[in-house]
């Protein structure tokens, strides 16, 4: 077993899946864009409300419609369209950077080649680009028409697994997308997206950084922190 992991199980993922099936029910679901559209959408998601992230997506492609043309605009263009994120900024430069290796190393923007790689292959080609670490990386493959099965980890995903045990309370999001994908072999893509939506949404909604409401959690009988 590998430093920093504990865990819980194939098992309890299952009854987890399960039992989190009436929380996924609330969310509609989500749309499969082509994968350079799920990375952009990525990009610009961190640390940012998810209607935020959403308008600063569709401000870019109604004002762009192409990452061509995304790139040949320039960061600052790119900046006034994604402002109302949090860290803009950087995160319009990452767009910028990712899009122009794409270009330069694709002759385009059409990634369906990552479908085929080895999903460490695919990951770690992703990895290598401005502003991609693990979660980006995973949605990019997961959330998007490649449908890959790999988990995606963000901070309300990682703060339910580490209180759940699945991994200890230092572990970081990376282990805990590797400690998921890894337990769950036969799980499909659409399983994997399936169990980050819901899980996202118990730790926006009912386990939250600062006041969980446990109670009513569908997990608690599970739950290691003890709130």
């Amino acid at each position: 077993m590998q430093s920093g992991f504990s865990f819980s199980g194939h098992d309890d993922l299952l009854r987890w899946q399960k039992a989190l099936a009436p929380v996924r029910a609330q969310v509609a679901p989500l749309p499969r864009r082509p994968p350079i559209g799920a990375l952009v959408k990525s990009m610009i998601s961190g640390r940012t409300r998810d209607p935020v992230s959403l308008a600063a997506y569709d401000a870019l492609v109604a004002a762009f419609g192409t990452p061509g043309r995304v790139l040949a605009a320039g960061r600052e263009e790119v900046l006034r369209r994604i402002a109302g994120v949090t860290h803009a900024e950087d995160k319009a430069g990452y767009v910028i950077g990712a899009l122009g290796r794409i270009a330069t190393e694709r002759n385009g923007f059409d990634l369906a080649f990552l479908g085929t790689l080895p999903l460490g292959e695919a990951l770690g080609w992703l990895e290598r680009l401005p502003g991609v670490g693990r979660k980006v990386a995973a949605a990019t493959l997961n959330a998007s028409t490649l449908d890959r099965p790999v988990l995606i980890v963000d901070s309300h995903v990682l703060r339910v697994l580490r209180r759940l045990g699945f991994v200890d309370r230092h572990a970081e999001a990376r282990m805990a997308s590797e400690a998921a994908t890894a337990t769950m072999p036969e799980w499909s893509g659409g399983d994997f997206l399936d169990f980050h939506i819901a899980t996202k949404r118990l730790g926006q909604s009912i386990c939250r950084f600062d006041t969980s409401d446990c109670a009513h959690c569908p997990l608690r009988t599970d739950c290691r922190s003890h709130c």
